[in-house]
C-alpha cells in the first residue's frame, strides 16, 4: 500500500537514485544554482536543506553525517563552512525552486534551484574574437 509515500522513485534503483541526488546537492553547494527537472529538485531540495540543518550544528557528528550521505570531503567542506553559516538566523527554507518552462525535447518542467540569500557567482565572459575583414 502506498499511504502517504513522500517521494518519487525517479525511475532508478535506490543505490542509484541516492548518489544522483546527493550529485544534485553537492553541484548545489558548488556553484549556488542549478537547472533540472522539476521532480529531481524536489528531492534535491529536501535533502539539502537537511544538510544545511545538519551543517549548522557544526560538530564533527554533523561533518561524518554529511559525508556519510554526499560522499565527497570538498562538497562537505564548503557545506560546513560557506553555506551552513550563512543560514545561521534562519529556520529552514534555504533554497527556492524557480520554474523556467518545458524542455524542447521531452516536455519535461525545467526549474532553476538555487539558494536563498545566496549569490551565484557571476561567470567570466568569453572575449569577443574581432576578426579582422578581408581586404
Amino acid at each position: 500500500m502506498r499511504h502517504r509515500l513522500q517521494s518519487s522513485k525517479l525511475g532508478r534503483s535506490p543505490e542509484h537514485r541516492a548518489a544522483a541526488i546527493a550529485s544534485l546537492v553537492c553541484a548545489l553547494v558548488e556553484r549556488k544554482r542549478i537547472e533540472t527537472t522539476l521532480a529531481k529538485a524536489k528531492q534535491a531540495r529536501s535533502l539539502a536543506e537537511k544538510m544545511v540543518t545538519v551543517g549548522k550544528q557544526g560538530t564533527l557528528t554533523a561533518r561524518r553525517r554529511a559525508l556519510s550521505i554526499l560522499r565527497r570531503e570538498n562538497c562537505v567542506d564548503m557545506l560546513l563552512k560557506d553555506i551552513a553559516p550563512q543560514f545561521s538566523n534562519r529556520h529552514g527554507g534555504y533554497t527556492r525552486i524557480l520554474k523556467l518552462g518545458k524542455r524542447r525535447s521531452d516536455s519535461s518542467e525545467m526549474v532553476l534551484l538555487e539558494w536563498i540569500g545566496i549569490a551565484p557567482p557571476e561567470r567570466k565572459k568569453k572575449p569577443e574574437d574581432k576578426k579582422q575583414p578581408k581586404p
